[in-house]
Formats: structure tokens, sequence, C-alpha cells
């Protein structure tokens, strides 16, 4: 919801018994943690712009519309005075969802990031932050306000560091101490004047785990992410062809990639996710990619609804999967599977068929 005005509302309390309100709130609803983040952000305004200047951001052009806006909150919304930051685990129960070291060994598996198991997350974290911001408007009246998740130009990262919810890793993803980096985070930004919350340390100390484990080398130095090599990226923003090159680094991940977080000892804290609507469908965590290969425009369309997957479209699927089953054991199963999108109205899919044939039949292919 926009916000309403840019003039602060009168408190019936002090801002302090607000924000500690604000959190017991957040808390009832669902939230693991509830912080609170001022809008200046200091100078990750100027290493997001040096990020851009790099080109680091790929394709996703609308990184560079944005440009400043991304790291001046006030000017994103106007008036806005603090950022109220959330977080929600979305890691699944490892009794109701596939191991996902397993299934990354199992060449023929299909490996979907395990945050995209379930149900869209936009549509979970935003009904909870209006739900937060409904309770808020109850007892200050209207205020401005406007919700976000992982879906305008918000430095969430940043933003839920400096509201003490965590502290960046080397491999760019928020860790907190008590509960890895396995959630999804969520901001409201407000004209509320909510007292800061100190960030945290730094506890990565020396260790390079997700750096050394990255498959594409994505993490090009501590705290720094080339995003036109990560298999993120690659499997979800990218419009076009995947990089030759880098095909065979991705395997079988057919919509992102969960290798910096699952080598994170932090990770070994992580809180499971409680949500239902993040439990898995359509046995995503476990399903042979011959198998999802196999859908049809329409299967996708409604097998996938109000899945974040949906978002990629049919044709982007079928490119991802072929690149795995390129990757994949050379079994005449997967063989045909691949022959039998050869002739796939989408040119890309067909040049991504091809070059799975291809692989598979090398005399050099470790699949024969």
């Amino acid at each position: 919801m926009p916000a309403r005005s840019t003039s602060p509302p009168s408190l019936p309390c002090s801002p302090d018994e607000l924000a500690a309100r604000i959190r017991e709130w957040g808390q009832a609803l669902g939230f693991a943690s509830v912080g609170f983040a001022g809008v200046d952000l200091g100078d990750a305004e100027t290493r997001l712009m040096e990020w851009l200047a790099a080109g680091r951001h790929g394709d996703m052009h609308y990184m560079e519309r944005h440009g400043t806006t991304r790291a001046r909150p006030a000017e994103l919304v106007p008036g806005t005075l603090s950022v109220i930051s959330v977080r929600l685990p979305y890691w699944p129960d490892p009794q109701q969802a596939a191991d996902a070291q397993a299934v990354l060994e199992d060449p023929d598996a299909a490996y979907v990031s395990r945050y995209a198991l379930g149900r869209d997350y936009h549509k979970v974290l935003r009904a909870r932050l209006q739900a937060l911001a409904d309770r808020i408007e109850a007892l200050v009246g209207p205020f401005g306000y406007r919700a976000f998740t992982d879906s305008a130009p918000v430095m969430e990262v940043e933003i839920a560091r400096r509201a003490a919810l965590g502290w960046r890793g080397k491999h760019t993803l928020l860790i907190h101490r008590d509960a890895g980096s396995q959630f999804f985070l969520g901001e409201l930004y407000t004209n509320l004047p909510l007292p800061a919350d100190a960030p945290q340390p730094d506890h990565c100390g020396t260790c390079t785990r997700c750096i050394d484990v990255c498959p594409t080398g994505a993490i090009v130095a501590p705290y720094q992410l080339d995003a036109r090599l990560c298999v993120s990226y690659l499997t979800i923003e990218l419009d076009g062809p995947i990089p030759e090159p880098l095909r065979p680094a991705i395997g079988n991940r057919i919509y992102g990639c969960d290798d910096c977080q699952l080598v994170c000892p932090w990770n070994r804290h992580a809180q499971l996710a409680v949500e239902p609507d993040f439990a898995v469908r359509n046995g995503l965590d476990r399903a042979s990619l011959t198998e999802l290969f196999a859908w049809s425009e329409d299967e996708f369309d409604t097998k996938l609804a109000g899945s974040a997957i949906r978002r990629i479209g049919h044709v982007r699927w079928l490119r991802n999967i072929a690149v795995a089953l390129g990757n994949a054991s050379g079994t005449a199963s997967n063989i045909a599977a691949l022959a039998a999108r050869a002739d796939h109205p989408s040119a890309m899919v067909r040049e991504h068929v091809t070059w799975a044939l291809a692989r598979q039949h090398s005399p050099d292919s470790q699949h024969d």
C-alpha cells in the first residue's frame, strides 16, 4: 500500500514502546525476528554503484534504472523515516523433504532451490506485512507505509543488517547467529520515528567455504558476487541462452542454487519453516529430470500456480532442464527425453537440447 501521508502521525506512546509492541505483533504473526533501521544506508550506495558499473548485475537492467533509489528509502517512498525489517524461515523439515545434498549428488534428479518448493513467498510475506501494518494502524491511526519483499528497489540485506537481523556473509546473504541464512526478508517502509537497532558484528571470520563451493565461481571475492556467473541468475533471471561454458557447472540445478548455504557452518542452527504454505508441492524436492521435462506448458502453469517458479515461464523451465539432462547420466530415458523436445517451437529450447544431446553423445563425455 502506498504511503498515505508524508507527515508522521502523533504517537499514543513513546517510539521505544511502539517498537516493542511492533516486535511482539511481528512475532505473533510468525516472523522469526523484527528489527528497525533508519534511512541512511551509509556507503552501501557507493558499493552498489561500483557493482553496477562493473556490469555484475548482468541483464537485470531494472537495477540500473532504479540507480541510487535503491539505497535511498526516503526517495523510493517519500516521508520514510524508519524501516521495519522482518525475516521468515523457509528451510523444509528434513522429515518432510528430500535431503538437499543427496538430490544434488543424484545427476538424474532435479534440484530446485529449497526456498521455491512451496507457495510463492512474495504473497506470503506481503500478507503478513500487511497484517502487521494493520495492527500498527489500529494503535497509531493512519500512517504512511509500504510493504516490500524482494519486489522493488530495496537493499533488503543491508537494511536487515542495520536492523540487527544478522550480518552480511561472504556469499552476500544475511546470516543470523542463531538461525543461519535460510530465511526470507521483508520490509515495511514507514513514516514512524522508530529507534534504530545496533547492527551485529560479522562472524564469518576466516571461513571461505561458500566461496570455495560455488559451482561457477560467482563469489569472486569475499562479499562480492558476480550475478552473471551465479546459477540462480542463470536459471531464474537470465532471459536468453545460458552461456555454454557455464552449462556443465550447473549440474542438475534447474531453479536456483543453495550450495553456498549448504556448506555454511552457521546453518547448523538454521530454523525450519513453520509456515504451511512453504510445504513441498508437486514432489519438487525429489522429482526426476525426465518427469519435469515432460510437463506440457499447461501442466507447468497448472502445477506451479501460486509458485515463484511459474514466473520464469515454460520455455526457460525447459531450457534449464535441458542443460541438467546434458549433465545427467547417459541413460536411454534421459536421451529419449531430450530427443522428444528436439523440434520444440522455441529456438532457445532447441539449441539447449541440441547441446545436451551432443554432450551425451560426445566420446569425451563422462556420461558414456
